[in-house]
């Protein structure tokens, strides 16, 4: 006989954190290629926001899928490959270039908390998803207001 009392299953938070994971090696990785100290300081607080959500949904992802979530998104390591590839071509704004892909990372990681967020998940794991939701909200303005900027 089944128990039909059974805690709600966390879902889709395993898929947050490969998004995040991957805008964070993104990240990373264009810290190198960029010359401002702003765009770069701005690049350390994108990923340290990014790791500390990464910690607090990892429980949710364990319950999710059994282990830890290490693994990165296809989607957001074919932006980086295409944010290379664009900028060995045209070189005329790298750091535009950068901030340009990588507010659009930062879109990608919104629109993955609201499919989250859509789902039934359990108390604390929508809680968990909100507080992170807020902040990666917070992200996504500060990398839109600094895409204008970099025109």
């Amino acid at each position: 006989m089944q128990n039909h009392t059974q805690a709600i299953e966390t879902k889709h938070v395993a898929d947050i954190i490969k998004v995040m994971n991957g805008g964070i090696e993104f990240y990373e990785k264009a810290k190198q290629e960029v010359d401002s100290p702003r765009i770069e300081r701005m690049f350390n607080k994108m990923i340290e926001a990014k790791e500390a959500a990464v910690s607090e949904l990892q429980p949710f992802a364990i319950a999710e899928k059994g282990h830890i979530e290490e693994g990165s998104n296809l989607e957001v390591e074919a932006r980086q490959a295409y944010t290379k590839l664009l900028d060995k071509v045209t070189k005329a704004s790298t750091e535009h270039t950068y901030v340009d892909q990588l507010e659009e990372v930062e879109d990608k990681v919104l629109e993955e908390l609201d499919e989250a967020l859509k789902l039934d998940q359990p108390s604390g794991c929508e809680r968990a998803l909100r507080a992170v939701q807020a902040r990666m909200r917070e992200c996504h303005d500060e990398m839109k207001a600094l895409q204008m900027t970099t025109h």
